[in-house]
């Protein structure tokens, strides 16, 4: 009778034992089904240079995609589990900007890692690469690195960027600096993110276009609510007093760079063009170059003060090049500025090109600029 019940035991233990792997074995499929579905990626390339852009929003009723590549905004189709996608072809080689308006809201490409840095992030990168001079060659390459700083003149703590040259850390040559400023909304990480400014001075340099130097890019809006009035008087004074009585000396203590106004030089897109125009000609002692794309320029108020002595500016600048497109909403401040050069005999180049107020321009613009500078 004890085997027996020993027996049943046994048999009872090996039964219950059965059914926690059977529940196990329920448990790790139930897991295995409710494992998480792969992450939408986008942009996706075909073999044929189709583009397809993916976007998962199940309560959405309409999405759109606008972007530099096309001409006007797209309309996504809906499909399985809420994924919107749209296919665009014949999309040349270039970098360009889009983005997503979801039942109106304008947003990234959640599917896409890369963005264009800015205040209010809502762009994202698409890079079709091609022979431009800003894609990636193999080519010398720099280096980008990243400084923060206190920055005792405004008492802020500031970031900013500097390229250094191809074999830059291998020798003891001294350089030229250019300072390179942002757009209004950006950020100091824009040139080299979506500008990609390293890859132009990469290719310009191997090529024996360019001279080889140092490139300083600040943020453009040291007052944090100067977001909405990057141009006023108050943000641009900040600015000013971070460059020259911060940020400059840091790279000058740093880095091995070529004493002189000579070696200086200021360039900088829309707003940043106003800021390179304000502190090029306020300091006609420290930079011997300045260039404006697109910029927003100075008042006429503003302008007359820093033109007021035309010989000076003509003595001291070796360069003042001003460069804007013909579908520019700028263009009448670029022309009128450029009028008021001329009625001052201040000596100047002013191109007018095709194209709008657009980083496809503004690349374009630094790989003009720079071959000129330091020669």
């Amino acid at each position: 009778m004890q085997v027996r019940c020993a027996f049943l035991a046994v048999i009872a233990i090996s039964l219950v034992g059965i059914s926690f792997a059977c529940a196990d074995d329920k448990t790790a499929a139930a897991k295995k089904e409710k494992k998480r579905p792969p992450p939408i990626v986008s942009p996706i390339v075909a073999d044929d240079g189709a583009i397809t852009l993916l976007l998962q929003a199940k309560n959405a009723k309409e999405v759109f995609v606008s972007g530099e590549m096309i001409a006007k905004k797209a309309p996504l189709t809906q499909g399985e589990n809420g994924v919107w996608s749209v296919t665009l072809r014949d999309v040349s080689p270039g970098i360009y900007g889009y983005s997503f308006i979801v039942d109106g809201l304008k947003m990234l490409d959640g599917g896409n890692p890369s963005a264009k840095p800015m205040r209010s992030p809502r762009t994202s990168i698409l890079h079709v690469p091609g022979e431009h001079v800003f894609d990636l060659k193999d080519v010398p390459h720099g280096t980008i690195h990243h400084h923060g700083y206190q920055c005792k003149p405004i008492n802020r703590f500031r970031e900013m960027k500097v390229y250094t040259p191809p074999f830059y850390e291998k020798g003891s040559d001294t350089f030229p600096v250019l300072v390179l400023q942002h757009g209004h909304s950006d950020s100091f990480e824009t040139w080299t993110k979506y500008g990609k400014a390293h890859w132009i001075l990469d290719n310009l340099i191997a090529a024996g276009k360019a001279k080889p130097m140092i490139v300083v890019m600040l943020d453009g809006h040291p007052i944090p609510e100067s977001y909405g009035g990057g141009r006023s008087v108050p943000n641009t004074k900040e600015l000013e007093a971070d460059l020259m009585d911060a940020a400059m000396p840091l790279v000058e203590e740093l880095y091995r760079v070529k004493a002189g106004s000579e070696n200086r030089a200021i360039a900088g897109l829309s707003m940043g063009g106003l800021h390179s125009l304000t502190i090029g000609l306020s300091h006609l002692n420290q930079f011997d170059w300045i260039g404006a794309f697109s910029a927003a320029v100075p008042e006429p108020e503003d302008a007359a003060k820093m033109l007021a002595d035309p010989n000076s500016v003509n003595k001291n600048l070796k360069l003042l090049w001003i460069a804007c497109g013909k579908k520019d909403f700028l263009l009448k401040e670029n022309q009128r500025f450029v009028g008021e050069l001329e009625a001052a005999g201040i000596k100047h180049r002013w191109l007018l090109t095709e194209g709008s107020h657009a980083w496809p321009v503004w690349r374009g613009y630094l790989a003009d600029f720079v071959p000129l500078l330091f020669q």
